[in-house]
């Protein structure tokens, strides 16, 4: 199970709060004390909180769903672009657009028209164009572009989201608390806890502790993905055996009937040759006419 240490969260400054000037009273139980007018967060409630997080993340992969990592601040777009791509899943880092969830259909018609406006640069359609469309073009496609990159291949909602800073994300928070989507949040000590399903109390502003927690839900996410094609691949094979043992059966029956036919064959052939008066033929329903290319049985024998 995907985990994380003491000493590393020690090492990344996770236990670094804002200024005291800067808090919101819904944090307190999970601010050790304070230093030189900073809070210093418990880590040791980090630390369960944390694991408790890793492991939702893992079962929640090993169903097959997915996890849209979320963090638009400055520290944090080079980790969450960079993490989320490592476990395959997809990421917000530029300005959260309103309706992202909640108006799902209309951002799905927003990357079809990015798909769409690809085809036609990269196509036989841009040499019929003008300097001035292809401009106008080439400056939507890389607005949306901008805005989509990281959901291109999201074609339904997520199973969670992990964010950073849920203050600063509060449209993608609020939109995930409407939809029933949990969220995973690293809260530091002037955010509402109360927001989020799986709070983490920690520095949500220093690359090394972001990177650290968004490198270990990729972990879990990875882990979690793994058990669930493990599953698959379980589920598949027993489908498999269970048509194995159903071609059997048909395989048997086929030549129980087949049997059946030639017994057939052989008592209308044994009552043709007693009405035309000639001498009734060895074989019986009980004796099988004998295999092609074998030796018949002699009357000697």
């Amino acid at each position: 199970m995907t985990s994380v240490s003491m000493k590393e969260l020690l090492e990344a400054g996770v236990h670094f709060g804002h200024q005291t000037r800067r808090w919101n009273p819904k944090m307190k139980e999970y601010i050790f004390g304070a230093r030189n007018g900073i809070y210093i967060i418990d880590l040791q409630k980090t630390l369960k909180k944390v694991r408790e997080s890793l492991a939702f993340i893992t079962n929640l992969s090993a169903t097959g769903k997915s996890v849209l990592f979320v963090g638009t601040k400055r520290q944090a777009q080079e980790a969450i672009v960079e993490e989320s791509l490592r476990c395959g899943q997809h990421y917000v880092d530029q300005r959260w657009l309103g309706g992202t969830m909640t108006n799902f259909t209309t951002i799905k018609k927003s990357l079809a028209r990015l798909t769409g406006i690809e085809e036609t640069l990269n196509g036989e359609k841009a040499d019929a164009l003008t300097k001035k469309e292809l401009s106008k073009l080439e400056k939507e496609r890389g607005k949306l572009e901008k805005a989509l990159s990281g959901l291109r291949k999201m074609d339904r909602l997520p199973g969670a989201l992990f964010v950073v800073d849920p203050m600063k994300e509060k449209i993608a928070v609020a939109e995930a608390n409407k939809l029933g989507i949990p969220v995973v949040a690293i809260v530091d000590t002037n955010c509402d806890p109360g927001s989020v399903d799986y709070p983490i109390p920690g520095n949500d502003d220093a690359i090394r502790a972001i990177k650290l927690f968004a490198g270990r839900f990729a972990d879990a996410i990875i882990e979690g993905r793994n058990l669930w094609e493990a599953h698959r691949l379980e589920k598949k094979a027993e489908q498999g055996s269970r048509g194995g043992t159903v071609d059997q059966k048909k395989s048997i029956a086929d030549r129980v009937r087949a049997r059946e036919a030639r017994r057939e064959r052989t008592r209308a052939h044994a009552h043709a040759s007693r009405g035309s008066g000639g001498a009734p033929t060895r074989t019986t329903a009980e004796d099988p006419a004998p295999v092609a290319g074998s030796p018949a049985k002699s009357d000697s024998e």
